[in-house]
């Protein structure tokens, strides 16, 4: 299980202390340092590091130690706002973690640093403890000189950890768990240009009524004026859309952008959507891309622990039907492990030529089935993606309900293909709960039990995707329907079969 750790730290100027921080986190066991990024005029560095679980919050508190130590706020002037040393510290899911794995993360983290730095901690995003801190801009209201000053008296900004006390040199730490954001800066020319960079910023952040999840300000940096954003939910608001926003806001007072940056690592995904977009591609992008196949082959395929870290992220895929298409090859893998149990046994030596060959086709239909993990997902891209093609015109209405028509069957036929691979699987299971290894018929029984499950989950997918076909597809949408319901039969049959074998193995003798 991994997390990602983007600390900020208010020290933008000394390679001294910055490369002291980026050491205190790489020497943690666990954490990689992936990226430092550091910015003179925000006086400001960002570190983004990725860790186990275990080692997450001791090296995020060793940075922290060495940023109390080092940096004095007192001191520091800089054109991003701050209320501590370390100013921000989020943990942000990744490979097998969860939401809830990295808020509690961030309390503990919290706790620490209160109880063994001195420094008090106010969560925020998804650890806050209360709405009025969810929002990061209002925990950082007032930056440490105001916050120094309204703690002592102002109930309300007391913090979640430590006393009503900022620490006199290293103020206070913001700590949270939140999704990707991506922290993005486009420049509009000279400083000249800084009025117009604030009244496009006043305009694109959700605050004031414009992107609703874009944080933004207008700010100059080395001689030039920004428009530095955080975009919170690159999902709902996309790179592109964020960048086209700001060049036509930009226009409107007669500036042109001159370049833009990313400040730290961002998700594939982003730069691949926006790639996408301005070539106008369809489909499922990342399915075209060659080095992430050659991994994926190489490496023998995507962990468990990462598929299921990818299921419970709030990306639609994987989703409902490539769960059930790996429900069926695990039970079509259990199905190959009791036949496997049963091969070389004396006691089975009647049945060793059968339990080889359903073996083999087991091995097929978990293969088949891991396939189909995949192609669900693909499928499912393949329907966002009309659902998203313009429909300005009539030729274009009409190019868009013929491309959601296609979307929707292929999206129906492949969790077919997934009923009908689970049908297979509930028979191998129920055969060799009847005639396999006696020692492992309760195997066998989950094995089938699996199978039926998975082939219900993917007869609802071929339902719902049939239910929102057009007139034009209803006769094609019934027989897939009908092909459905007929496949959850038969692997109902099968799974009451070696439910009934593993009943009789488990009763008192």
């Amino acid at each position: 299980m991994l997390v990602e750790c983007v600390p900020n730290f208010s020290e933008g100027r000394d390679p001294a202390v910055i490369a002291a921080l980026r050491d205190a986190i790489a020497g943690t066991p666990g954490a990689h340092v992936l990226d430092v990024s550091s910015d003179p005029s925000h006086h400001r560095t960002v570190i983004t590091f990725v860790a186990t679980m275990e080692a997450a919050v001791p090296a995020a508190l060793a940075a922290m130690r060495v940023a109390r130590d080092r940096i004095d706020l007192t001191r520091h002037q800089g054109e991003h706002p701050r209320i501590g040393a370390t100013d921000v510290v989020p943990f942000i899911p990744l490979e097998g973690a969860t939401m809830d794995d990295c808020v509690a993360l961030a309390r503990t983290l919290g706790a620490r640093a209160a109880d063994e730095l001195g420094i008090p901690v106010y969560l925020y995003e998804r650890a806050a403890t209360t709405p009025a801190r969810e929002n990061l801009a209002d925990v950082r209201r007032g930056e440490f000189e105001g916050l120094r000053d309204e703690v002592r008296t102002n109930p309300a900004r007391r913090p979640d950890f430590g006393t009503a006390e900022v620490h006199p040199t290293a103020g206070a730490t913001a700590v949270g768990a939140r999704p990707f954001l991506v922290a993005y800066n486009v420049y509009l020319g000279p400083a000249s240009n800084l009025p117009a960079a604030k009244e496009v910023a006043k305009a694109i952040r959700g605050s004031s009524g414009g992107l609703r999840y874009v944080k933004g300000l207008g700010m100059e940096v080395d001689g030039q004026a920004q428009v530095s954003m955080n975009l919170v939910d690159t999902q709902k608001t996309p790179l592109h859309r964020v960048f086209d926003f700001v060049k036509a806001e930009a226009a409107a007072h007669g500036v042109t952008p001159t370049w833009s940056e990313i400040v730290g690592l961002v998700p594939e995904r982003v730069l691949l959507d926006a790639g996408a977009r301005h070539i106008q591609l369809r489909g499922n992008v990342k399915g075209l891309l060659l080095e992430p196949q050659v991994r994926a082959a190489m490496g023998g395929g995507e962990t468990m622990a990462g598929f299921l870290g990818r299921v419970a992220s709030p990306d639609p895929t994987p989703g409902g039907g490539s769960v059930a298409a790996h429900a069926g090859a695990l039970g079509a893998a259990l199905a190959q492990m009791v036949a496997g149990l049963t091969v070389g046994r004396k006691k089975y030596a009647a049945v060793e030529g059968e339990m080889k060959d359903l073996a083999q086709e087991a091995a097929r239909l978990r293969q088949a089935l891991s396939a189909l993990v995949v192609r669900d997902a693909e499928a499912y891209e393949a329907v966002r993606g009309a659902y998203g093609l313009p429909q300005d015109t009539p030729d274009q209405q009409a190019a868009r309900s013929a491309a959601i028509r296609a979307a929707l069957l292929g999206a129906a036929e492949v969790p077919l293909e997934t009923a009908r691979a689970c049908v297979q699987v509930a028979m191998l299971a129920a055969a060799v709960a009847e005639r396999g290894n006696r020692n492992a018929v309760t195997d066998a029984c989950v094995a089938a039990l699996l199978a039926e499950a998975a082939c219900k989950g993917a007869a609802f997918n071929v339902r719902i995707n049939v239910a929102s076909l057009d007139e034009g597809a209803v006769t094609e949408g019934a027989r897939l329907a009908s092909e459905a319901r007929a496949c959850l039969d038969a692997a109902a049959v099968h799974a009451r079969l070696a439910e009934a074998q593993a009943e009789r193995s488990c009763a008192p003798a």
